[in-house]
C-alpha cells in the first residue's frame, strides 16, 4: 500500500507511477470502462430508431431499463462488495457488461434488447461502488484525495475518447461497435481476474446491522442530499446545454471542452486546493462554482460562447469537488462498509438526477429559453453550497 504523504509532482502518467500496480490497474479499469461505454451508448438510440425501426416509446423503454437497473441496484452492489470483497464484484460487473454489450450486437426483438440493457445497467451497479471502495482501501487516507483526482482524469479521458472511437466504428456498423466494446470488457475482466489483489471482506458478524447502520447515518444522508445538486447541475451538459446549443457540432464542442478542461486542470486544481483550502471549503467552493456557471448563459444568452464557458466552469467545479466528495464518503463511513456507503450515495444522486431532469424539462417547457431556467439552476447550486457550509460549520463532515 502506498504511504507517501505529500502529493506527487508531474503529469498524469508520472503521478500514476507513484502508486502501486493495483491502484494503476484501477485507473486503467475506469479508463477502459468509460471508453467502452461511451463508444456505444451515445449511438444506441439512433441504432434502435433508425437501424431497427423502433418507436420512440420503445427506444425510451430500452434506455430507461439500463438506467433503472443501474441506479436501483447501486446499494445492493455496494453491500455485496462489502460482504464478498471488492474483486469478485468488479470482475463480475465487467463480465456481465461483456455479455450485455455482446447481446446488443445481435438483439433484434424488444424483450432481448431490454434484457441486454438491464444487464449493462446491473453491471455498472456491481462494479461502480466496488471500484471506488477498492481504490480508497488501496491508497489509504494520506493519498486518497490525490488518487481520486487521478481517477477522475482517467474517467474523463474515457468520456473524451469513447465517442470518437464509437463514431468511427459505428460508421462501419453498430454491430461492430458493440463487438469491440464487448471485447474490451472481456479483456478487462481477464486482466482484473489475474492481477487485482483480493481484499478481505468485512467479517460476517460485523455485517448484521449493515443496512440499518448505513441507512441510519443522518449526516451521510444530509451530505448526499446536498451533493445531489452537483449531479443535477453537471448533468445539464447532457440536457439543457445541448438543447440550447442545437446541432451536433455545437453539442460535440460542449463535451470536448468539458473533458479537456478536466484533463488539463484536474491535477493542478487539486494541488491548489490542497495547499490553500480545507476539504469542507473545497466542497462549498465547488458547489458555489457550479451554481455560478449558469449565470453565464443567463447573462450572455444562448450563444455558443456563453454555453461553452458554462461547460468549462462546470468542469472546473467538478474538478474541485470530485476528489473531496469521494474522500468525504470514506471519512463519514469511518472506513466501515465503504462500498455500501458509495452504493447509497450513488442511489440518492441518481434519484436526484432523475427528478432534477424532470424539473428542468418542465421549466424549459413553461419559460422557454429566457434567463429563468439558468437562474433557477444557479439557485440550486448556491442553495446546496449553503447547506454544505452549514454541515461544515457544525463539524459534522469531520466525523471521519
Amino acid at each position: 500500500m502506498t504511504t507517501a504523504t505529500a502529493p506527487a509532482k508531474g503529469g498524469i502518467w508520472k503521478q500514476s507511477r507513484t502508486f502501486d500496480p493495483a491502484v494503476r490497474l484501477l485507473f486503467l479499469n475506469q479508463l477502459t470502462i468509460n471508453l467502452g461505454f461511451y463508444m456505444l451508448m451515445p449511438y444506441l438510440a439512433a441504432h434502435l430508431a433508425d437501424g431497427l425501426g423502433m418507436a420512440a416509446w420503445a427506444v425510451g423503454l430500452v434506455l430507461g431499463a439500463r438506467n433503472l437497473s443501474q441506479q436501483g441496484m447501486f446499494l445492493v452492489g455496494g453491500a455485496l462488495a462489502d460482504r464478498l470483497g471488492f474483486k469478485p464484484l468488479i470482475v463480475a460487473g465487467c463480465a456481465l457488461r461483456t455479455v450485455g454489450f455482446g447481446a446488443l450486437a445481435f438483439a433484434q426483438s424488444l424483450p432481448m434488447l431490454i434484457a441486454a440493457s438491464l444487464a449493462t445497467g446491473l453491471a455498472g451497479a456491481l462494479f461502480n461502488p466496488a471500484v471506488r471502495a477498492c481504490l480508497a482501501a488501496e491508497v489509504g487516507e494520506e493519498r486518497r484525495v490525490e488518487a481520486f483526482a487521478l481517477f477522475n482524469t482517467y474517467y474523463q479521458a474515457g468520456i473524451l475518447l469513447g465517442p470518437l472511437v464509437g463514431v468511427a466504428l459505428t460508421g462501419v456498423s453498430f454491430r461492430l461497435t458493440c463487438v469491440v466494446a464487448a471485447v474490451l470488457f472481456a479483456g478487462l475482466t481477464l486482466v482484473q481476474l489475474r492481477h487485482l489483489p483480493v481484499r478481505t471482506a468485512e467479517a460476517p458478524r460485523e455485517l448484521r446491522g449493515q443496512f440499518r447502520t448505513v441507512l441510519a447515518h443522518r449526516t451521510f444522508w444530509l451530505f448526499s442530499l446536498a451533493m445531489t445538486g452537483s449531479y443535477v447541475l453537471s448533468f445539464q451538459v447532457y440536457l439543457a446545454l445541448p438543447l440550447a446549443a442545437g446541432g451536433t457540432a455545437a453539442t460535440t464542442a460542449l463535451f470536448v471542452v468539458s473533458a479537456l478542461v478536466a484533463l488539463a486542470g484536474q491535477l493542478r486544481i487539486t494541488a491548489w486546493c490542497r495547499r490553500r483550502l480545507s476539504r469542507e471549503r473545497c466542497l462549498v467552493l465547488g458547489l458555489a462554482l457550479m451554481g455560478g456557471a449558469f449565470l453565464l448563459p443567463a447573462v450572455l444568452g444562448r450563444g455558443l460562447v456563453g454555453l461553452l464557458l458554462c461547460a468549462a466552469v462546470l468542469s472546473v467545479a467538478n474538478a474541485v469537488l470530485y476528489p473531496y466528495e469521494m474522500d468525504t464518503v470514506v471519512a463519514l463511513s469511518r472506513g466501515r462498509w465503504v462500498a455500501t456507503h458509495y452504493g447509497l450515495y450513488n442511489t440518492v444522486c441518481g434519484v436526484g438526477i432523475t427528478l432534477g431532469n424532470l424539473g428542468t424539462g418542465a421549466l424549459l417547457d413553461v419559460t422557454g429559453w429566457s434567463a429563468a431556467p439558468w437562474l433557477v439552476l444557479c439557485a440550486v447550486g448556491l442553495t446546496c453550497a449553503a447547506a454544505m457550509a452549514l454541515l461544515a460549520r457544525g463539524g459534522r463532515l469531520a466525523a471521519g
